[in-house]
């Protein structure tokens, strides 16, 4: 199965990510969006392949289990696949983990957003399992991608943006490996060097 991305690249980390506009399933309403209205948040754009599949059900109802605790971390979750909105709201009705879902389902049917973030697959028609995390001023800190047959899992995800935040709200200190919060962190410099 070719899983080749079209355009083979991804937002640059460090970059503002370009403001897309969009529609979306949210609290039982289709609603225009766009990137820039998540200014001030920090934004988690989860793209998953398709609703009514398998392992996407199951990484969409992690999320939703922990939305409340991204919610309080100041982040809002967007989850993106190449769905109509009516695909989303018919999942939404007819699915009991997709139920549980709090956050705005992004609609991509053209595949737009896809591109964008370098996870379409021409091929399928479909995208990766990609995961992008956007700071507060629209700038790209961290990304990973998945093949469609591995799942994500959201307590690692809220680990990353813990880290992101503290970093951020920390300036010159950097989290080490396994991070979390009220662990060391490090401050680079000379006085490190070959001792760690």
């Amino acid at each position: 199965m070719e899983t080749t991305t079209e355009i083979n690249k991804h937002p640059v980390i460090g970059n503002v990510v370009n403001d897309l506009s969009f529609e979306v399933f949210h609290e039982e309403k289709i609603k225009k969006m766009k990137l820039s209205d998540f200014r001030g948040k920090w934004t988690i754009i989860f793209f998953y392949p398709a609703d009514f599949t398998f392992v996407c059900p199951t990484e969409l109802e992690d999320m939703a289990d922990h939305y409340e605790q991204f919610k309080q971390l100041g982040a809002e979750i967007l989850s993106v696949s190449r769905d109509t909105v009516f695909v989303h709201k018919a999942w939404h009705d007819n699915s009991p983990a997709i139920k549980k879902i709090a956050f705005p389902m992004v609609a991509d049917p053209t595949g737009v957003i896809c591109r964008e973030f370098g996870v379409y697959i021409p091929a399928e028609g479909m995208s990766l399992r990609g995961t992008f995390l956007i700071d507060p001023e629209g700038t790209l800190k961290a990304f990973e991608v998945h093949d469609n047959s591995i799942g994500r899992n959201a307590a690692e995800l809220l680990r990353k943006l813990e880290a992101a935040r503290y970093v951020k709200e920390h300036g010159g200190e950097v989290c080490p490996a396994n991070w979390k919060p009220g662990a060391k962190t490090l401050k680079p410099g000379l006085d490190l060097v070959g001792k760690i």
